[in-house]
């Protein structure tokens, strides 16, 4: 399982999962599947404007306005819908640079320019052989430009982790949890996890000062940054419990 660094809204940084080509070929169809259905607007437009104007100004206008759509489609949705298409976004995957920030105009630009290779002068076939051999699953686009496609959905969800039961008797070592929320927990939860897979102290570290920072609390001398998380979680579910009752 592949995966790449992001730093998170928080300023924690994570790791997140590439998106392979399952995910990729499924949110392409999708697109496709919306410009079948602009091809079958643009037929009942065409049908209802043609009297009016002309058949051929009225077919002109319409191939003009589907050819740019389809032209311009990936550059202009990427860009303004941070990094996804309409198909993406169902999918759950983005485009994203390959240092985890979010990519320029000029990266998505250039993943634009190349879809000539990856999917018109070689039939779709450079884009997913690339996607499916290359170590970050990336395409010929995503290599000159510097960025590939993570999944957005966290593997870990925030109702199974944020509100469990807690003994009744338990007594939590933090109070003054009122800076974080549901998200932030579910969150560090992740960073949890991403450790025991990957060992990387500095995500862990990472987190647990930028929760310190949060909450204006300090490690007691016998508690290291994982208890101290894990103490974090609990003590948060604690307090969510004791306030909804």
């Amino acid at each position: 399982m592949q995966t790449i660094k992001v730093k998170t809204a928080q300023n924690i940084d994570i790791d997140y999962e590439v998106a392979g080509v399952g995910e990729r070929t499924l949110a392409r169809l999708i697109d496709f599947g919306f410009f079948l259905a602009a091809y079958l607007l643009a037929l009942i437009l065409y049908a209802l404007v043609a009297k009016t104007v002309g058949a051929n100004l009225a077919l002109t206008i319409i191939i003009i306005v589907y050819v740019c759509l389809f032209v311009f489609y990936d550059l202009a949705c990427e860009t303004l819908m941070d990094g996804q298409s309409f198909g993406k976004r169902i999918m759950k995957i983005k485009v994203i640079s390959i240092d985890g920030s979010r990519p320029r105009f000029s990266q998505y630009l250039l993943r634009w320019l190349f879809r000539i290779i990856d999917f018109s002068l070689s039939l779709q076939l450079c884009g997913l052989l690339c996607a499916a051999l290359t170590e970050k699953q990336q395409r010929v686009g995503d290599i000159v430009a510097g960025t590939t496609l993570i999944k957005t959905s966290p593997r870990t969800k925030a109702k199974n982790i944020v509100f469990k039961p807690v003994e009744n008797n338990y007594q939590p070592v933090f109070t003054n949890l009122s800076a974080l929320n549901d998200s932030d927990i579910a969150l560090l939860q992740e960073v949890i996890r991403t450790y025991y897979q990957t060992a990387n102290q500095n995500v862990l570290s990472g987190a647990a000062t930028r929760v310190r920072e949060l909450t204006s609390t300090v490690n007691p001398e016998n508690m290291n940054d994982l208890k101290f998380l894990q103490t974090i979680i609990k003590d948060y579910k604690h307090l969510a419990v004791q306030d909804a009752e």
